[in-house]
């Protein structure tokens, strides 16, 4: 019995192999035609984006990506670096925008949390007569 349990699979074994190649059939395929597209369009891109820029900008998003790619630059492959360019470039304007704002001290939060439905509720004289009074009529 126990030569049994050792030439077969676990489930646990079997769960993590299914879950490999499942991972694997869905991701490689898509993968492969969308990396074509993206270094197809990812050239024309880059030049409106960091025109744009200001002096101070461009050299916010130039010392980002030196900081990633000193922490993880042995990791990437040249298209994933190309793609830190593109998004730390696109990623910029947003943020100079969000900079642009003057906030003092005393200054509220800018978002209140609100529910979606304002919901009526009933008032509790007339919810508890009722209920009183079919108790009343049980008695």
């Amino acid at each position: 019995m126990a030569h049994d349990k050792e030439s077969g699979i676990s489930r646990r074994e079997f769960a993590r192999r299914a879950a490999f190649v499942s991972a694997a059939a869905s991701l490689a395929p898509a993968n492969l035609l969308r990396a074509e597209e993206a270094k197809v369009e990812t050239q024309p891109q880059q030049a409106p984006a960091a025109a744009n820029l200001s002096s101070q900008s461009q050299a916010e998003v130039d010392s980002r990506i030196q900081s990633i790619l000193a922490q993880y630059g042995s990791r990437l492959s040249d298209a994933q670096k190309t793609d830190l360019r593109r998004l730390a470039t696109e990623a910029q304007p947003p943020l100079d925008r969000l900079r642009a704002f003057t906030v003092a001290n005393g200054d509220g939060p800018a978002l209140y949390l609100k529910p979606l439905i304002e919901r009526e509720k009933p008032p509790a004289a007339k919810s508890s007569a009722p209920a009183a009074a079919t108790a009343a009529k049980k008695s």
